[in-house]
């Protein structure tokens, strides 16, 4: 397989942290962004080139993904606290609503620009509208939701819209079930789709050259989702882990 140039946006995020070290070795250039200074130097000792940009800057964010010149774009962008901390989930989950509708847009914009080919974004697997399970990527998000839940599924309906209807770009949505795992809020998995982040980084390596454009679900085996899809198509498994 023959190296691409990768933009990966939300470099310093727990899954951006467990993916740039795989790609580099699957022989990929990482252009990693970050919107904060003190996360540079992480960046560069885990083999990205880092830069720092806002992805509400929109033309900022052109200029950078434009000079990265790359192949895929990887949007992996949030703004929840560390340690999920209740008090702060409020105000979090409006923020990254923004991120997925406005902040989505911004970067769509700028990787087609940019010239890549394919985008490769994280949703989320716990969004479903009730109705008989294991989920299927086909059944309807839960668009009525409302409060906190609906603040937080209209920023996921956004984002899915943007990245699966922006053609020339293939856009690929993975929606990931809650993650565990280092860089997380928890070490250990929660009892309805958990994911562990080292599985949630392999399931996006994989797709930035697998795969039809469309929506996979990327947990455990769990009674919520279904995830053969993803075992299929991406060839991807739950138990893949980083060396220690």
């Amino acid at each position: 397989m023959m190296g691409y140039r990768i933009f990966l946006a939300g470099a310093s995020g727990a899954i951006g942290r467990r993916l740039t070290p795989l790609l580099r070795s699957a022989g990929h250039y990482v252009c990693g962004s970050t919107r904060s200074e003190a996360n540079v130097n992480t960046l560069r000792s885990l083999g990205a080139d880092p830069i720092v940009v806002d992805v509400f800057d929109a033309s900022a964010l052109s200029r950078v993904v434009a000079s990265a010149r790359p192949d895929v774009v990887i949007h992996q962008l949030t703004d929840l606290p560390k340690d999920l901390n209740p008090r702060e989930m409020g105000a979090a989950i409006v923020r990254t609503a923004r991120i997925r509708s406005e902040g989505t847009r911004n970067l769509v914009r700028a990787a087609i620009a940019g010239g890549a080919r394919r985008m490769v974004a994280q949703s989320i697997a716990w969004a479903y509208a009730p109705g008989l399970q294991p989920h299927a990527e086909t059944d309807a998000l839960d668009a009525g939701a409302d409060g906190e839940s609906g603040i937080n599924l209209q920023g996921v309906i956004a984002l899915e819209d943007l990245i699966l209807k922006s053609p020339p770009l293939e856009g690929v949505v993975l929606r990931y079930g809650q993650l565990y795992g280092p860089g997380t809020a928890s070490d250990r998995p929660s009892n309805s789709a958990p994911v562990h982040v080292d599985a949630a980084a392999y399931a996006v390596l994989l797709a930035i050259d697998r795969g039809d454009s469309g929506i996979y679900n990327i947990a455990q085996s769990n009674k919520y989702a279904s995830t053969e899809k993803a075992r299929v198509q991406l060839g991807w498994t739950p138990d893949f882990r980083l060396p220690a």
